[in-house]
Order: structure tokens, then sequence, then C-alpha cells
């Protein structure tokens, strides 16, 4: 069980997990194991509420495909275990992104002293690029 939140949880059984040759140098031993995790959740067959599922199917995210399903690739570290651990952090950590609403943004107003502010600035510039002129005597 891959915990969400208190009242959310995704069962094992929707997570489908294999290992994979990690790609790069490694040396010796890096053609014979698998140590890298390609980790697959549907979003659209999973437990999910629907309040989750549209989020996440509505978010531009490269890890996310046309057909709704999440890829999470795991090489990081050496072993299996370390790797499997870090694709279902990175999944949680996804989902749980989702559940928070963000702020909506409310536009603000410059205050007078800031308006006042800038209108001297401006003004002193204008006379100190005045000073710059053709001198006539």
């Amino acid at each position: 069980m891959l915990k969400i939140s208190h009242n959310v949880s995704i069962p094992d059984t929707e997570i489908e997990l294999s290992a994979i040759r990690a790609q790069g140098a490694g040396g010796q031993n890096v053609n014979k194991v698998s140590s890298a995790i390609h980790l697959r959740f549907n979003i659209n067959a999973s437990s999910l509420p629907d309040f989750y599922k549209q989020r996440l199917l509505s978010k531009k995210d490269h890890r996310i495909n046309k057909e709704g399903i999440i890829v999470i690739k795991a090489r990081q570290f050496r072993t299996q275990e370390k790797n499997r651990d870090a694709a279902l952090e990175r999944l949680q950590t996804l989902i749980q992104a989702v559940a928070t609403t963000p702020k909506t943004r409310r536009p603000t107003k410059p205050g007078k002293n800031a308006r006042k502010r800038r209108m001297d600035n401006k003004t002193q510039r204008g006379k100190t690029k005045a000073l710059r002129g053709k001198v006539t005597d």
C-alpha cells in the first residue's frame, strides 16, 4: 500500500514495477544486472478519487502520457531496492502535489508613496538628461 494521505492510498496491485538494465557506464557488471526500475501507474484504472484523477490528467508533466499512464524510471542508485523506493516516492510526491490546490493570485496595485517615488525619480532623471544637451551661450 502506497499512502498518499490519511484517506487515500494506492494498493500495490495497481502499481506495475519491472526491473530493467540501467543505461550508461558501469563496468563489467552493468550488462548482467537489472538494477533500474520502470514504474507504470494507470490513472484511469486506479482506485484514486475522481478529484485526483482529473487533476493528474490535466497536469502538464512529461511523465504522464496521452493514455493517462504515469511512467517513472528510477536508475539513480546501484541497488534495485533503493531504486524501487525512489520510484514509489516520486509517484507519491507527484500525486500529493496534485492534492493541494494552488493559491489564487489577486492582482495588487502599487501604493500611493510608491507611485510618488516613481514619478519623482522620473522627473529627476529627465532633469539630468536635459543637462546633457547642447550648451548655448
